[in-house]
């Protein structure tokens, strides 16, 4: 499960940063997490039970944003949502590669005190 090692990497980067700012408690992490990433939150937030044990993340609230895919046919220039692991444009029906949102990974926001 890379989950937790991908969550250990999170965590530190919330820490130091939150020490660096003078906070002594994490209350809150929130991370964007696309659907294309090959992350499962379900694991994540797993990951996090575990890994936040002891740390000054121990009771923060973890919160996930799945964030869908979004590509982007370059043959109309239409901007969809595909329905399906291949990623054909409703409009010509073109097979496109171009993926504008759905891959993120990201630790968007924290709070902190």
């Amino acid at each position: 499960m890379h989950e937790v090692g991908l969550m250990e990497r999170t965590l530190e980067i919330a820490i130091d940063r939150a020490k660096s700012s003078g906070a002594t408690t994490i209350h809150r992490l929130k991370m964007r997490v696309g659907v294309l990433s090959g992350v499962v939150p379900e694991a994540l937030n797993f990951a996090f039970d575990v890994v936040s044990e002891g740390t000054m993340a121990q009771n923060a609230r973890f919160e996930i944003e799945k964030i869908p895919a979004r590509c982007h046919c370059p043959q109309c220039q239409t901007e969809f949502q595909p329905e399906d692991i291949i990623f054909e444009c409703p409009n010509c029906h073109q097979i496109v590669s171009k993926v504008i949102s759905g891959k993120e990974l990201e630790l968007s926001s924290m709070e902190v005190s």
